[in-house]
């Protein structure tokens, strides 16, 4: 799994991306996808802009490909994760910062393999499979 990585932040992110990376290193080889850290105002604008929702949200994930089995090319799409809201939801969580990023790369991912939560077993299915891959890479709550 090849992660490119992209800064929009005033912040430093190194040690965000060398969090992340390892997460993902049993997925397949072949794929890559983005992530993208950004500010609240630019994530804000996206989630208006692309879903035409006018606020601030943690995550966005838009895939390259409507193929559930991702078989139209190795680029999966691109993640955006707002830094500002995942350190408020961590406060709020009561979790550290490095499990909420890490939860919503792994949810962001998910999405781009065409998973969702529109409903609740749909929901259901997702949220075990984010747990699983973060209890794997030893991200626990």
């Amino acid at each position: 799994m090849k992660i490119n990585f992209f800064n929009q932040t005033r912040e430093k992110t190194k040690e965000y991306e060398t969090l992340l990376k390892p997460i993902f290193k049993p997925f397949d080889k072949k794929k890559i996808f983005s992530i993208i850290f950004v500010e609240k105002e630019e994530i804000q604008r996206i989630n208006r802009e692309y879903r035409k929702i006018d606020k601030v949200t943690d995550v966005i994930s838009f895939a390259l490909c409507d193929d559930p089995e991702n078989e139209c090319s190795e680029e999966l799409g691109d993640i955006f994760i707002c830094l500002e809201r995942a350190k408020e939801q961590a406060l709020e969580y009561g979790h550290s910062l490095e499990r909420e990023i890490a939860f919503l790369a792994v949810h962001g991912y998910l999405h781009l393999l065409g998973y969702d939560h529109r409903n609740e077993e749909e929901e259901k299915i997702m949220f075990e499979k984010q747990e699983e891959i973060l209890q794997k890479a030893g991200i626990g709550r």
